[in-house]
């Protein structure tokens, strides 16, 4: 038990010194070189901006945060039914699977002003914006899960008569279930990036809500650079905390599939 908690020290002691060392040290050039504030704020500076604007900062998190989950659940369950459809056809795998390329591949900065064409500013186009950021990682890695199966278990399930659908159910899913988690993992990042994004080019009515993406905007618009630090700062922290959160769950999803395949 000692040991355990020692390793953990030993892995989270590390980062936290030095993150506290730049703090430090950023503290220390901004009040020894009085560089203005606008330019570069000190640590103090921000933290006094966060106060300051706690309210406002608590709502446009909750925003974004929302949106960031829609659009990684969304990715999810369409990437992988998609990644199903591809796994069972390989005509429709390789006539399809450049198109999931170019979603990946487009400027989203590009894509944006068709958005708003077709749905409009507000929280929807920001989850459209979000999803197809999000969308490429679980159609690749869920595709590569469900057709990388050994060829003499489908084998085994034909030669017992195992329709198609049973295949799927019992050997295809249940052995792409890592490669999903992973596909998953790497989405969740990408789906804050693509709240965040999406909130730059169809964000909401800042007379009733917005995200931290609008809000990163108008500070920087503002030359508010405390305040614009403070918001990059809970955008950063809200993408850590959507990533180990969906890695948790990964984490424990895969245990059981350890669990049941062993």
């Amino acid at each position: 038990m000692k040991g355990t908690r020692d390793t953990h020290i030993a892995r989270v002691l590390p980062p936290i010194a030095l993150f506290l060392l730049i703090l430090v040290v950023w503290q220390l050039a901004t009040s020894l070189r009085n560089i203005p504030r606008y330019l570069l704020p000190g640590p103090a500076d921000v933290f006094a901006a966060l106060l300051a604007n706690v309210a406002k900062l608590a709502q446009a998190t909750g925003v974004t945060a929302a949106g960031a989950i829609c659009g990684f659940l969304l990715s999810v369950f369409v990437g992988t039914f998609v990644a199903v459809i591809f796994s069972q056809s390989a005509l429709i795998r390789r006539s399809c699977f450049p198109y999931a390329i170019f979603l990946q591949t487009v400027p989203i900065v590009a894509v944006a002003p068709l958005i708003v064409l077709w749905s409009g500013t507000g929280f929807r186009s920001v989850v459209i914006v979000s999803f197809i950021v999000s969308l490429f990682p679980v159609v690749t890695n869920g595709t590569a899960g469900l057709t990388a199966i050994d060829p003499d278990l489908i084998d085994l399930f034909q030669l017992h008569g195992a329709s198609r659908w049973q295949t799927l159910v019992k050997l295809r899913l249940p052995s792409a279930v890592p490669s999903i988690v992973t596909g998953a993992r790497t989405a969740s990042g990408l789906a804050v990036i693509g709240t965040i994004v999406g909130e730059f080019f169809v964000g909401y009515d800042p007379s009733q809500w917005f995200g931290l993406g609008y809000l990163i905007q108008q500070a920087s618009d503002q030359l508010k650079t405390d305040l614009l630090f403070g918001a990059v700062l809970l955008s950063t922290l809200l993408g850590l905390v959507v990533f180990l959160a969906v890695g948790g769950v990964g984490a424990t999803i895969l245990r059981r599939w350890d669990d049941g395949t062993t």
